[in-house]
């Protein structure tokens, strides 16, 4: 059973994350252009934005670290340092890379900033608050996509009624647009009429 960190320690070990912030920031981005593709492939602007994500993750991590008791910041926290469209133009599975990358930096860093003794404590932290920020990403991701879900549906009806109605208008080119309907390929349409109740 591993020893429980004195206060002190705690105290010493928050007062090097403090310090040594920047420091994981730099490494984190360094290893996000070394190891993933994607993040290499972003616009020069939405890696700017990914680089503010980073060092808001890490700043939330040291805050939660000084109370480990109030639940750590969720993934929508973490990304509200950036613009709405990078939250949409990066996929879950970026997302959990992007964890994964920040915690694999405060391991790599942890006796460096760990008060002497206190590594594991750090390691286990840092794997802890992974955790929750990852499932706040999936919860994020959930709603986002059963949002879209329910906004493609209402989308799709509105476009069957106009063409029902024939009101073939720039919002109806629009809303077949915003669908990704490009109008190409084979269509199957079916005209009946409804039994009349008795």
């Amino acid at each position: 059973m591993a020893a429980v960190p004195s206060a002190r320690d705690q105290a010493h070990t928050l007062r090097r994350l403090h310090d040594g912030s920047g420091l994981l920031a730099a490494a984190a981005l360094r290893k996000l252009d070394e190891n993933l593709a994607w993040y290499r492939a972003l616009p020069a602007e939405d890696r700017s934005w990914l680089g503010l994500v980073v060092q808001a993750g890490i700043s939330n991590f040291i805050t939660w670290f000084s109370d480990p008791s109030t639940p750590p910041h969720g993934a929508g926290e973490i990304f509200a340092a950036a613009p709405p469209e990078l939250t949409r133009s990066i996929s879950l599975q970026h997302t959990l890379q992007l964890v994964r990358l920040i915690v694999e930096v405060v391991e790599d860093h942890s006796e460096r900033l760990a008060a002497p003794g206190g590594e594991r404590d750090l390691r286990e932290a840092v794997l802890r608050y992974s955790r929750e920020v990852a499932f706040s990403a999936a919860e994020v991701y959930a709603r986002a996509a059963e949002v879209r879900g329910a906004w493609d549906a209402r989308l799709e009806a509105l476009v069957v009624d106009a063409i029902v109605r024939g009101d073939a208008d720039d919002a109806l080119r629009s809303r077949v647009a915003a669908l990704g309907w490009s109008g190409h390929g084979s269509a199957l349409v079916m005209v009946g009429t409804t039994s009349h109740p008795l």
